[in-house]
Protein backbone atom coordinates (compact mmCIF):
# COMPACT_ATOMS: atom_id res chain seq x y z
CA UNK A 1 0.00 0.00 0.00
CA UNK A 2 1.35 3.62 -0.95
CA UNK A 3 2.49 5.73 1.44
CA UNK A 4 0.41 8.60 2.53
CA UNK A 5 2.36 11.72 2.39
CA UNK A 6 0.85 15.10 4.03
CA UNK A 7 2.94 16.91 2.33
CA UNK A 8 1.90 16.21 -1.37
CA UNK A 9 0.03 19.14 -3.30
CA UNK A 10 -3.53 18.02 -3.53
CA UNK A 11 -5.93 17.70 -6.88
CA UNK A 12 -7.53 21.25 -7.49
CA UNK A 13 -11.28 21.80 -7.03
CA UNK A 14 -12.64 19.88 -9.77
CA UNK A 15 -12.34 16.23 -10.15
CA UNK A 16 -9.69 14.81 -11.66
CA UNK A 17 -8.04 18.47 -12.14
CA UNK A 18 -4.51 18.97 -12.04
CA UNK A 19 -4.51 21.40 -8.98
CA UNK A 20 -2.58 24.43 -11.22
CA UNK A 21 -5.45 26.28 -9.97
CA UNK A 22 -5.67 25.74 -6.48
CA UNK A 23 -2.14 25.85 -6.08
CA UNK A 24 -2.50 29.73 -7.51
CA UNK A 25 -5.58 30.45 -5.39
CA UNK A 26 -3.94 29.55 -2.42
CA UNK A 27 -1.02 31.40 -3.29
CA UNK A 28 -3.17 34.46 -3.89
CA UNK A 29 -4.80 33.87 -0.43
CA UNK A 30 -1.50 33.45 1.31
CA UNK A 31 -0.08 36.83 0.11
CA UNK A 32 -2.83 38.42 0.79
CA UNK A 33 -2.73 37.45 4.58
CA UNK A 34 1.06 38.41 4.55
CA UNK A 35 0.40 42.17 2.87
CA UNK A 36 -2.38 42.27 5.34
CA UNK A 37 -0.31 41.44 8.21
CA UNK A 38 2.26 43.55 6.93
CA UNK A 39 0.29 46.39 7.06
CA UNK A 40 -1.50 45.90 9.90
CA UNK A 41 2.32 45.95 11.82
CA UNK A 42 2.92 49.35 9.65
CA UNK A 43 -0.25 50.59 11.37
CA UNK A 44 0.67 49.67 15.26
CA UNK A 45 3.91 50.48 14.51
CA UNK A 46 2.55 54.37 13.26
CA UNK A 47 0.60 54.33 15.73
CA UNK A 48 3.26 53.96 18.20
CA UNK A 49 1.80 50.12 19.76
CA UNK A 50 5.71 48.61 18.72
CA UNK A 51 7.20 52.37 19.80
CA UNK A 52 10.03 52.70 22.40
CA UNK A 53 8.94 51.34 25.34
CA UNK A 54 12.28 52.63 27.32
CA UNK A 55 10.81 54.45 31.01
CA UNK A 56 11.33 57.96 31.76
CA UNK A 57 14.68 58.34 33.21
CA UNK A 58 14.10 59.33 37.27
CA UNK A 59 16.47 61.67 38.34
CA UNK A 60 15.06 62.04 41.35
CA UNK A 61 14.99 66.01 41.21
CA UNK A 62 18.45 66.22 40.39
CA UNK A 63 19.68 69.03 37.96
CA UNK A 64 23.29 69.38 35.86
CA UNK A 65 25.52 72.25 37.04
CA UNK A 66 28.66 72.78 35.13
CA UNK A 67 30.38 73.84 38.06
CA UNK A 68 30.22 70.77 40.82
CA UNK A 69 32.47 72.11 43.26
CA UNK A 70 30.48 75.00 43.60
CA UNK A 71 27.72 72.98 45.21
CA UNK A 72 30.32 70.20 46.77
CA UNK A 73 29.59 70.88 51.03
CA UNK A 74 32.83 71.27 52.23
CA UNK A 75 31.65 72.18 55.65
CA UNK A 76 32.46 69.24 57.19
CA UNK A 77 35.83 69.04 56.08
CA UNK A 78 36.29 72.70 57.44
CA UNK A 79 34.82 71.27 60.79
CA UNK A 80 37.71 68.65 60.89
CA UNK A 81 40.60 71.30 60.47
CA UNK A 82 40.95 70.98 56.80
CA UNK A 83 41.16 73.87 54.09
CA UNK A 84 41.60 73.91 50.61
CA UNK A 85 44.84 74.25 49.97
CA UNK A 86 45.60 77.93 47.82
CA UNK A 87 45.80 77.63 43.97
CA UNK A 88 49.47 77.61 42.74
CA UNK A 89 50.99 76.28 45.87
CA UNK A 90 54.37 74.03 45.69
CA UNK A 91 52.40 70.99 46.29
CA UNK A 92 49.38 71.80 44.55
CA UNK A 93 49.67 69.21 41.90
CA UNK A 94 49.81 65.75 41.03
CA UNK A 95 46.83 63.33 39.46
CA UNK A 96 44.15 65.80 39.02
CA UNK A 97 45.98 67.97 36.53
CA UNK A 98 47.33 71.53 36.78
CA UNK A 99 47.78 73.57 39.86
CA UNK A 100 46.50 76.67 38.34
CA UNK A 101 43.26 76.36 40.05
CA UNK A 102 42.08 74.68 43.11
CA UNK A 103 39.26 72.95 43.35
CA UNK A 104 39.36 71.99 39.65
CA UNK A 105 35.73 71.46 38.47
CA UNK A 106 34.20 70.23 34.90
CA UNK A 107 31.23 68.83 32.90
CA UNK A 108 29.51 68.28 30.13
CA UNK A 109 26.10 67.29 28.70
CA UNK A 110 25.36 64.39 26.47
CA UNK A 111 22.11 62.41 24.57
CA UNK A 112 22.54 59.89 27.56
CA UNK A 113 24.66 61.06 30.45
CA UNK A 114 25.56 63.97 31.99
CA UNK A 115 28.76 64.71 33.71
CA UNK A 116 29.88 66.49 36.88
CA UNK A 117 33.26 66.39 38.79
CA UNK A 118 34.73 68.07 41.47
CA UNK A 119 38.61 68.15 42.76
CA UNK A 120 40.20 68.98 46.02
CA UNK A 121 43.54 69.15 47.60
CA UNK A 122 43.16 70.03 51.19
CA UNK A 123 45.74 71.02 54.24
CA UNK A 124 45.12 70.46 57.62
CA UNK A 125 44.86 73.86 59.03
CA UNK A 126 47.97 73.32 61.73
CA UNK A 127 50.33 71.64 58.96
CA UNK A 128 53.47 74.00 58.62
CA UNK A 129 55.35 75.12 55.13
CA UNK A 130 57.69 72.50 55.21
CA UNK A 131 54.92 69.73 55.11
CA UNK A 132 55.00 67.59 51.92
CA UNK A 133 51.71 65.47 53.07
CA UNK A 134 48.22 65.58 50.44
CA UNK A 135 44.72 65.12 50.81
CA UNK A 136 42.75 65.00 47.69
CA UNK A 137 38.65 65.14 47.75
CA UNK A 138 37.44 63.71 44.38
CA UNK A 139 33.70 64.29 43.34
CA UNK A 140 31.77 63.04 40.90
CA UNK A 141 27.94 62.92 40.28
CA UNK A 142 26.23 61.55 36.81
CA UNK A 143 22.14 61.90 35.75
CA UNK A 144 21.93 58.51 33.39
CA UNK A 145 19.14 59.81 30.84
CA UNK A 146 18.75 56.32 29.05
CA UNK A 147 19.48 53.26 31.03
CA UNK A 148 19.22 52.40 34.79
CA UNK A 149 21.81 52.39 36.71
CA UNK A 150 20.19 50.21 39.22
CA UNK A 151 21.35 46.40 37.97
CA UNK A 152 25.10 47.12 37.92
CA UNK A 153 25.53 50.41 40.63
CA UNK A 154 25.84 47.09 43.59
CA UNK A 155 28.35 45.21 41.67
CA UNK A 156 30.29 48.27 40.56
CA UNK A 157 31.50 48.43 44.09
CA UNK A 158 31.20 45.47 45.50
CA UNK A 159 33.99 44.20 43.21
CA UNK A 160 36.89 45.83 45.04
CA UNK A 161 36.19 43.22 48.10
CA UNK A 162 36.72 40.90 45.09
CA UNK A 163 40.28 42.37 43.88
CA UNK A 164 43.30 39.72 44.28
CA UNK A 165 46.19 42.10 45.01
CA UNK A 166 48.17 42.90 47.97
CA UNK A 167 45.68 46.24 48.50
CA UNK A 168 42.31 44.79 49.84
CA UNK A 169 39.21 46.56 50.53
CA UNK A 170 36.02 46.29 52.88
CA UNK A 171 32.46 46.89 51.16
CA UNK A 172 29.61 47.64 52.96
CA UNK A 173 26.30 49.04 52.27
CA UNK A 174 25.26 52.63 53.96
CA UNK A 175 21.94 52.76 54.94
CA UNK A 176 20.04 56.27 54.68
CA UNK A 177 21.75 57.89 51.76
CA UNK A 178 19.96 57.87 48.52
CA UNK A 179 17.90 54.28 47.08
CA UNK A 180 21.52 52.67 48.03
CA UNK A 181 24.77 53.62 48.97
CA UNK A 182 28.63 51.99 48.94
CA UNK A 183 31.49 52.34 50.94
CA UNK A 184 34.67 51.04 50.00
CA UNK A 185 37.72 51.63 52.49
CA UNK A 186 41.19 50.78 52.06
CA UNK A 187 43.35 49.45 55.07
CA UNK A 188 44.41 51.74 57.53
CA UNK A 189 48.50 52.62 57.47
CA UNK A 190 50.70 54.85 58.74
CA UNK A 191 51.12 56.53 55.47
CA UNK A 192 47.08 57.22 55.33
CA UNK A 193 43.60 56.38 54.01
CA UNK A 194 41.69 55.82 50.41
CA UNK A 195 37.94 55.39 51.48
CA UNK A 196 34.86 55.81 48.50
CA UNK A 197 31.05 56.45 48.95
CA UNK A 198 29.03 55.94 46.25
CA UNK A 199 25.21 56.79 46.04
CA UNK A 200 22.55 56.11 44.00
CA UNK A 201 19.55 58.09 44.09
CA UNK A 202 16.99 56.88 40.85
CA UNK A 203 19.39 56.99 38.19
CA UNK A 204 21.16 59.87 39.20
CA UNK A 205 24.75 58.69 40.98
CA UNK A 206 27.40 60.37 43.24
CA UNK A 207 30.35 59.19 43.99
CA UNK A 208 32.99 61.14 47.03
CA UNK A 209 36.80 59.76 47.23
CA UNK A 210 39.13 60.77 49.93
CA UNK A 211 42.66 60.16 49.13
CA UNK A 212 45.15 61.09 51.99
CA UNK A 213 49.09 60.30 52.19
CA UNK A 214 50.92 61.46 55.13
CA UNK A 215 54.77 61.37 55.47
CA UNK A 216 56.66 60.32 58.96
CA UNK A 217 57.89 63.89 59.03
CA UNK A 218 54.51 64.82 59.06
CA UNK A 219 52.81 67.32 61.59
CA UNK A 220 49.61 66.38 61.34
CA UNK A 221 47.80 62.96 62.19
CA UNK A 222 45.65 61.81 59.43
CA UNK A 223 42.27 60.96 60.35
CA UNK A 224 41.13 57.56 60.96
CA UNK A 225 38.87 55.57 58.10
CA UNK A 226 35.77 56.06 60.66
CA UNK A 227 36.44 59.77 60.92
CA UNK A 228 36.90 59.78 57.21
CA UNK A 229 33.44 57.57 56.59
CA UNK A 230 31.73 60.29 58.44
CA UNK A 231 32.85 63.33 57.04
CA UNK A 232 32.18 61.41 53.56
CA UNK A 233 28.78 60.94 54.65
CA UNK A 234 27.90 64.52 55.83
CA UNK A 235 29.46 65.85 53.15
CA UNK A 236 27.89 63.68 50.38
CA UNK A 237 24.79 64.29 51.52
CA UNK A 238 24.40 68.16 51.90
CA UNK A 239 25.91 68.25 48.25
CA UNK A 240 23.01 65.79 46.89
CA UNK A 241 20.48 68.14 48.86
CA UNK A 242 22.23 71.15 46.43
CA UNK A 243 21.80 69.67 43.54
CA UNK A 244 18.21 68.65 44.05
CA UNK A 245 17.67 72.33 44.85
Amino acid sequence: MPQHNPYAQGPGPGAGGTGGGGAQHWLWALGGAVAASAMGGAILFAAGAFGDARPDPDLAGYSYTSDLCDRTAFTPFESANYKIKPAGSSSSSGSSGSSAQNPQHSGVQQGAVDSMWCNAELKPSGADSNDYSSTWVYSSATLHKKTDPSAEFADSYRAYGSQRSSVSYQVTPVPGIGDEAYLVSRSDDSSGSYVILGVRDGWATYQLTWSSYTTRSSSAKPPTTEQVTGLLKASATETLRKLRS
